[in-house]
């Protein structure tokens, strides 16, 4: 009998991602031990993805801001009023603090990212070395 299951999901992107997955446990060695269940593999790959998913929603909000900041320096430079050209010193201060908050959210992403992958390989490698320790 076959375990596997589809699942389908569409992303912000409109592009749609199809994954496979098997219901059984992985076998790590001959003797059956070190098992990884596809559960925690797939609990590991969706929490990489909230937090890529996350990370990259924060991201396009604070871009989109910043186009329309962009905009109205473009708007209050062309129409050369004094005016409209000193609110443009806030305007640009603010476009730099998104820049900053762009870059802050890309390094907390960056490092959330690696812990998962930490953890994931560190959970391999302590189900496939209690196998191997298992071996007599």
């Amino acid at each position: 009998m076959d375990d596997t299951t589809s699942t389908t999901d569409t992303k912000p992107d409109n592009k749609t991602l199809t994954v496979n997955t098997n219901e059984r446990s992985k076998v790590n060695n001959k003797k059956g031990g070190g098992r990884i269940d596809d559960s925690d593999e797939e609990e590991y790959d969706a929490e990489a993805w909230n937090t890529l998913s996350k990370s990259f929603k924060q991201v396009q909000t604070v871009l989109d801001n910043n186009r329309s900041l962009i905009e109205r320096v473009n708007d209050n430079h062309l129409s050369r009023i004094p005016d409209n050209m000193s609110k443009n010193v806030e305007l640009i201060r603010e476009i730099n603090g998104n820049i900053s908050k762009v870059v802050s959210i890309y390094s907390d992403l960056s490092a959330n990212f690696c812990n998962i992958v930490s953890q994931r390989r560190r959970r391999m490698g302590m189900n496939s070395g209690h196998a191997e320790g298992s071996e007599d």
